[in-house]
């Protein structure tokens, strides 16, 4: 007993040391060391996966494919390199997951990012079409004396020129006309007599229906002489259209001495589909652009449906009536003409907001502390606005400008995978995959660290600064050198610059060209 206690405190102190050994070698052995499909990953009691860190993680990515998730750490079977881990935000169990992306203000500023408001705007279901400036049929004057004779003189010589209301035109020559001023004349000398005086007031209404005019009729009375030529007058303003007869010639009863149109008011004839007739009234508003006068917009209505169809291009003439105010439109003119339907007032944003996908459309949502993706329902765009049938309510703001930028975070974050249902990857590809894997005469150039070599298998880990032509952000990954003897001289901590070059068979980067930074010591 005097010896065995020593040996048992002696023996005691020794397993202590043994254990602090094997406890402090393990403890001392880099987390790198460890095989990566076998680090340990702990989960909570609602399914939510912790890393050493302490942070709760939602899955692990591969920075080149950031859409395939996987539920535990290791190596990426994309690209020699370890999978990272994607952090939940909010409180730490992951339940901010699925409502949005955070970005930093600083990144935001940077991007150049810009909000519009969800707001009201008025749309309606508007026809376009193409017509032409004709005349107003309902407005042409024609004029015609009531009885043959000889036009002794023109006030108006050439079609094309413009007439006044009550303007005298020409002067006529008419036998038949002198005759019974003559007559009427004589009936007026005879005062005193009943009979007379009633057989003058017949001569008097003769000279009326033949053309003469209260005026004329009034000066014969006063002089008491019959005048040799009467007047023709224009019944309406407008411009000569037509010319029967010149100076000097002969008019037949029935005849037309000229034609007169008035273009205070003008047609614009319109062909309009077939399939689109039913959409139109009268009375639907009309804008019409000329092409001679960009910038104005004449403004009327339809006032009339042709009742035809024109067989050879299946369409309908529809009549739109325009004031000619200042006499800006001319017959003949073409123009571009919108046919204003219905109009309705519903949200919108503008259509530079909305991301098309090719079976989905989304807007970008700004939220408290960040951005949200939202699969929406649109209707008509007019004027650079889309309309939202489902989606948005008013208020919200949404991104107008960089919002592929969020899409593409959002996506990294999990949120669009639930709108496109797990779409295939190989539609989804992000990053490296959209960078031109497949070009191989491209040699994008990098420089970093070196974390470990080996010049036997050709191979070599680096910690290397982002690389824009790729897109890469900074990273610890493995590469396969094309020439291993460029290795021999490197040892870890060595700082080298390096040349990439695509491998179209593994669709992997390789290091074509590796050396030393002069700079490095």
């Amino acid at each position: 007993m005097k010896y065995l206690r020593p040996i048992l405190i002696y023996s005691f102190y020794a397993l202590i040391a043994v254990g602090g050994w094997f406890a402090w070698h393990k403890l001392s052995v880099p987390a790198s060391d460890k095989p990566a499909m076998d680090m340990p990953a702990k989960a909570s009691a609602n399914g939510v996966t912790q890393d050493n860190s302490g942070k709760t993680v939602l899955f692990w990515y591969d920075p080149m494919v950031p859409t395939q998730k996987f539920d535990k750490p290791g190596k990426s079977p994309f690209m020699d390199m370890m999978l990272e881990p994607k952090y939940a935000a909010g409180d730490g169990a992951g339940n901010d997951a699925d409502s949005g992306v955070s970005i930093p203000s600083q990144t935001l500023q940077n991007l150049g990012i810009r909000l519009a408001k969800v707001e009201m705007a008025s749309f309606g279901d508007n026809l376009a079409a193409v017509g032409r400036i004709e005349p107003d049929e309902r407005r042409f004057f024609t004029v015609q004396p009531r009885m043959p004779g000889f036009v002794e003189r023109l006030m108006v010589r050439a079609v094309g020129d413009p007439v006044q209301k009550g303007q005298k035109i020409a002067e006529i020559y008419a036998p038949e006309l002198l005759a019974a001023e003559q007559e009427y004349l004589a009936l007026l000398d005879y005062e005193g007599v009943a009979v007379t005086d009633g057989l003058a007031q017949g001569a008097r209404q003769r000279l009326k229906l033949l053309g003469m005019t209260e005026g004329e009729i009034a000066a014969i009375t006063k002089s008491r002489v019959a005048t040799q030529r009467f007047g023709i007058y224009a019944p309406a303003s407008g411009v000569l259209t037509e010319l029967g007869v010149r100076e000097g010639g002969q008019l037949m009863a029935g005849s037309s001495l000229m034609q007169i149109a008035d273009l205070s008011s003008l047609w614009l004839i319109a062909e309009v589909p077939e399939r689109d007739v039913a959409r139109l009234k009268i009375g639907t508003p009309a804008e019409v652009e000329l092409q001679s006068l960009p910038g104005e917009v004449f403004k009327g209505k339809v006032n009339y449906l042709y009742p035809t169809l024109d067989e050879a291009s299946r369409t309908v003439r529809v009549r739109i009536e325009l004031a000619n105010k200042g006499g800006h439109l001319r017959t003949g003119m073409y123009g571009n003409v919108t046919l204003l339907g219905a109009r309705h007032e519903a949200l919108a944003v503008p259509s530079e907001s909305v991301v098309a996908t090719g079976t989905r459309k989304v807007a970008i949502v700004k939220q408290t502390n960040g951005f949200r993706p939202v699969e929406i329902e649109t209707g008509q765009e007019r004027d650079g606005h889309t309309e939202i049938l489902k989606g948005l309510t008013a208020g919200e703001q949404v991104v107008a400008s960089g919002q592929f930028l969020i899409d593409s975070e959002a996506s990294l974050s999990g949120v669009l995978d639930k709108l496109s249902r797990q779409a295939p990857i190989e539609s989804e590809m992000t990053g490296v995959g959209e960078k031109g894997m497949d070009d191989e005469q491209k040699m994008p150039a990098g420089q970093g660290k070196v974390i470990s070599v080996d010049a036997r298998a050709a191979k070599i880990t680096l910690a290397h600064e982002p690389i824009a032509e790729l897109g890469w952000p900074s990273m610890t990954m493995g590469f396969s050198v094309h020439d291993g003897k460029q290795l021999s001289d490197l040892k870890p901590g060595d700082q080298v610059e390096f040349k990439l070059k695509s491998d179209p068979t593994t669709q992997q980067y390789n290091i074509e060209q590796i050396n030393r930074k002069a700079s490095a010591k």
